[in-house]
């Protein structure tokens, strides 16, 4: 099902957004597989910015993650933004749930749409939905860090991220 009709869409530059706020405060839903069959985890880490000449949005997905499996095997991910302090309750529960273990999307209260031509699963209730196409991935590793601090206290297990880096292709905008 396609959510177009509740939703705008904007050129990436158009966006005012402070996304030190939309991610580090409010919090972003990543997900990836279609709308019939998807995933998606709570994040608080993240970049929106230009890289190669192209708007990008950076994730991090841990491998241990049930979203990883379904970033891994998509060409594109999106990431939902809900309105501030709207849906925290159930950003909670997506970032302390897997989706292993049962159905946490419907346990959420939310609804996956399709967004674009890609028919990109995201959320039908968020504010902003970003639509991105995979150009990079890596892992990290503790031997780059050059604050080793940042090892002992994000990574005590080894447990490190791999990094998406993805062309936003769409931006939705609620209306």
């Amino acid at each position: 099902m396609s959510s177009e009709m509740h939703f705008k869409t904007v050129n990436p530059g158009e966006l005012k957004d402070n996304f030190f706020e939309r991610i580090g405060t409010d919090w972003m839903l990543v997900c990836a597989g279609t709308p019939d069959n998807c995933n998606a985890m709570t994040a608080s880490w993240g970049q929106v910015g230009v890289l190669w000449n192209k708007p990008v949005a950076t994730c991090f997905v841990r491998p241990q993650r049930h979203t990883y499996g379904f970033v891994e095997a998509q060409a594109r991910y999106s990431l939902s933004f809900f309105a501030p302090g709207e849906k925290r309750q159930e950003l909670g529960l997506m970032g302390s749930k897997s989706g292993r273990d049962g159905d946490k999307i419907a346990e959420a209260g939310l609804t996956v749409a399709g967004f674009g031509p890609e028919n990109v699963p995201g959320f039908e209730s968020a504010a902003l939905v970003l639509v991105c196409r995979k150009l990079y991935r890596q892992d990290m590793t503790g031997d780059s860090f050059v604050e080793p601090g940042l090892v002992q206290t994000h990574y005590p297990k080894g447990d490190f991220h791999r990094v998406y880096v993805g062309e936003i292709e769409a931006v939705f905008t609620r209306e």
